[in-house]
């Protein structure tokens, strides 16, 4: 048998590539994502073959990981339960296609991922996979094994000489990309403990971060950011400009209880300095150029892109239609807007564009006011004609 393994080179997976061997008699190759994680890719080549596997594929998505997953799902306004930039779960598909077309290139009759049972990416993984090969089997070692607890995931790793960089006094189950960052596990698994500083991988304590504040402006073409302070850049430089500014000023910080797809109330820890300034610039651009329709349907239809990446299924008819509509509704988002970096604080200090819907002379309220008034008493007679007409049904008031 042979099995293709999402390898990270962390404890779950390194762990798993061993367990897998051994399990399953099988040959194991190991495929590595370089989604930007801040990674030493040589040594995760060394530890993946020298724990067992017979290859390893390690790939630059970077460009890709922006271009097709993050960037739209940023221009949708997708953010899980309003907070969560989703840094994981929009390169969980990316990442499931990448398996798919190694297990087909090796010939390989298996893939596998280091989710656990109740994890959110073993339905990303597994919903990702039969999207592009129903025919291939999905395993979960983690779910499968008698390992109950990372204690004995370490233990089992020291047996079998796996280094890995999981402690017994750090704990912590930490995931990256260029996008942003999750940690879990550990103290943070109890919503009543604090996050201690060694759980934060990007970010500044906001109250250690510099006394003077960055400024920036975001320069963007249709809702996609190409611009840092007028410089034209490529996704992954900007991105990754982005989050070392707004590390170092301690902005993007999210600590949250959030419904997991499996129906389990989890509290995580992410950071994603580049991606709270690029939504927090992208909705201010959107304001000025979007209709109030259009801009109030698409809060709506945002929750529902976020549900659909959250929960594993990008590779939907549904988020392709969405992405349609949010395709038409970024037509005349373009333009540049200001912003203040302050101690983890994110202030709009000014909007410059060429397609804003707004007239100066209608928001007036000095002499270059041009509203036509009296229409107004018109406007609110007709607009309140149903609340008129039950009124009049109902009878006057006994109570007001």
């Amino acid at each position: 048998m042979k099995i293709v393994l999402a390898y990270s080179g962390g404890l779950d997976t390194s762990v798993a590539l061993r367990w897998l061997k051994e399990r399953y008699q099988a040959e194991v190759i190991a495929f590595c994502a370089d989604l930007g994680q801040p990674e030493d890719f040589q040594a995760i080549r060394e530890k993946a073959l020298a724990s067992g596997a017979s290859k390893v594929f390690i790939e630059d998505l970077r460009e890709e990981y922006l271009r097709d997953f993050v960037f739209p799902a940023l221009r949708a306004g997708a953010l899980y339960e309003r907070r969560y930039t989703m840094a994981a779960p929009l390169g969980r598909p990316l990442i499931a296609r990448q398996l798919v077309r190694i297990a087909h290139a090796e010939g390989a009759e298996a893939v596998a991922h280091g989710s656990t049972g109740k994890g959110n990416d073993q339905v990303r993984f597994y919903a990702g996979v039969v999207a592009h090969d129903p025919a291939l089997q999905v395993l979960a070692p983690c779910a499968e094994w008698e390992l109950k607890s990372r204690d004995e995931e370490l233990a089992y790793a020291r047996r079998h000489g796996i280094p890995v960089s999981a402690t017994p006094d750090s704990p912590f189950s930490m995931d990256g990309s260029l996008w942003g960052t999750s940690t879990e596990c550990g103290s943070i698994d109890d919503f009543r403990t604090r996050i201690p500083a060694n759980a934060y991988q990007l970010t500044a304590d906001p109250e250690c971060a510099p006394d003077l504040p960055a400024r920036l402006t975001i320069g963007f073409e249709q809702g996609t950011p190409v611009r840092l302070d007028g410089q034209r850049l490529d996704a992954v430089e900007l991105v990754r400009r982005l989050t070392e500014l707004g590390g170092r000023h301690g902005v993007g910080r999210v600590d949250m209880v959030e419904n997991s797809l499996m129906g389990i109330k989890n509290r995580a820890l992410y950071e994603s300095p580049a991606g709270a300034i690029l939504h927090v610039a992208l909705r201010e651009l959107e304001d000025l150029t979007i209709d109030c329709d259009t801009l109030h349907c698409k809060a709506e239809l945002a929750l529902k892109y976020a549900e659909l990446a959250y929960r594993g299924q990008w590779w939907s008819p549904l988020r392709q239609a969405l992405d349609a509509f949010v395709d038409a509704s970024q037509a005349n988002v373009t333009g540049t807007i200001a912003l203040r970096l302050y101690k983890g604080s994110i202030t709009v200090e000014g909007r410059e564009t060429d397609h804003a819907l707004f007239d100066y002379s209608l928001t007036a309220q000095d002499s270059a006011d041009r509203f036509d008034h009296p229409a107004g008493i018109g406007f609110a007679y007709v607009w309140s004609l149903p609340q008129r007409i039950r009124a009049k049904l109902r009878g006057p008031a006994s109570e007001l």
